[in-house]
């Protein structure tokens, strides 16, 4: 492999080398607890919300650098919601739930019709949001806290698939669906590099490419033996991989995806090009109010309640993870799989500061810089290929 080559590898794989360099420092820092079955759990249950928000975020900052502030109150009004629903007047879980959601769709409707139709600027729409929101929460709770959710709930969030095989000790459908999730992502990655070479486009080499596989494969092999430790595959991770797939499918291969990418690179072009850009910034919105209600599912199941600071700060780290990530501030540049891994990136920093006793008015200095430092980077980039 040539030098260039090289340097052009590791610029694009930057975030993964960072998040490496990060995950070793915190375990070493915390004695190897970072990598305890139990704490890997953690990472994937306590920040659940970010991924699930971040996939929404990414779509509202590819039309144009466009970020939403009132994610967190949806989240709390959301849950709020359905803890009053299901805690003050017993309704059926699976009915709240759609409550739930229709309550994020309508939410999402709204700020996306004062964006996209009358033309607000994003960040006045959803700074109004998140003050209207939050306050309409503690209406809803009359600043009560609500607790605790039906057990038929949490099973939903916050159980874990069983174990089909019986092992003892260590779950073998966790490692047997680790495995067929590898085989399949590999037989993908190699179909997708033949059919490229066929349509005679540029493709990395087989070298890298083999390099690449065997990392990532090694790295979630690891991950799910250490969940295989615990209690194997937490139904919250099924949902997250759910709104994972179906996102990356709508962004990488379908119309209305690109038309994502179109309005935030350059919308007056998207529009004599015939793209319904009004239609674009309504999506964004409209999709982010939802993924904001499905974040608050799994958020009040975490906690076993309703409560009025459900949500706080969720926006800041939705919108980093997708910066960290790759995403521009300018718009029109992201990817799913560069959102998770800033999203992962965000949950190793949240639970290793957490494990290590931070205090918390230091954590938000450290994700602050870390933000900071992510934009930075890519306006950098930017200047520098311009």
């Amino acid at each position: 492999m040539s030098k260039a080559k090289m340097i052009d590898m590791l610029k694009k794989n930057t975030m993964i080398i960072v998040l490496v360099l990060v995950y070793v420092f915190f375990t070493v820092q915390t004695g190897g607890n970072m990598v305890l079955p139990q704490n890997v759990n953690n990472l994937i249950a306590q920040n659940a919300y970010v991924f699930i928000l971040a996939t929404g975020m990414l779509l509202c900052i590819l039309t144009g650098g466009n970020i939403d502030l009132s994610v967190g109150s949806v989240v709390c009004f959301a849950g709020a919601i359905g803890g009053h629903l299901m805690v003050n007047k017993g309704w059926n879980p699976l009915a709240a739930i759609l409550v739930m959601l229709a309550s994020g769709l309508l939410i999402g409707a709204w700020q996306g019709f004062w964006i996209a139709f009358v033309r607000i600027p994003p960040f006045i729409v959803t700074l109004a949001g998140m003050l209207v929101f939050r306050g309409l929460s503690n209406v809803v709770l009359n600043g009560l806290t609500l607790a605790p959710m039906p057990d038929s709930y949490l099973a939903l969030f916050n159980g874990f698939v069983p174990d089909f095989f019986g092992g003892n000790g260590i779950n073998i459908t966790c490692i047997v669906a680790g495995a067929v999730i590898v085989l399949i992502v590999i037989l993908l990655t190699v179909k997708g590099r033949m059919n490229k070479v066929k349509k005679g486009y540029e493709v990395p080499s087989m070298g890298g490419m083999v390099v690449k596989i065997v990392l990532l494969s090694t790295a979630f092999m690891a991950f799910m033996i250490r969940l295989a430790q615990y209690r194997g595959i937490p139904n919250v991770l099924i949902w997250i991989m759910v709104v994972i797939l179906i996102y990356w499918y709508i962004t990488s291969k379908t119309t209305t995806g690109r038309y994502f990418y179109a309005v935030g690179g350059n919308e007056k072009a998207a529009k004599l090009s015939g793209v319904n850009t009004n239609k674009v910034y309504f999506l964004a919105y409209l999709n982010m109010g939802f993924l904001a209600a499905v974040a608050a599912l799994v958020t009040i199941a975490r906690l076993n309640s309703s409560n009025p600071t459900a949500g706080t700060n969720y926006e800041m780290d939705a919108i980093g993870s997708c910066f960290i990530g790759g995403a521009s501030a300018y718009g029109g540049t992201g990817t799913i799989p560069g959102v998770i891994v800033g999203a992962i990136l965000m949950g190793v920093i949240n639970l290793g500061m957490f494990i290590m006793g931070v205090d918390a008015n230091y954590q938000r200095v450290v994700k602050g810089l870390v933000l900071l430092a992510a934009v930075i980077f890519d306006v950098v980039t930017k200047r520098k290929s311009s």
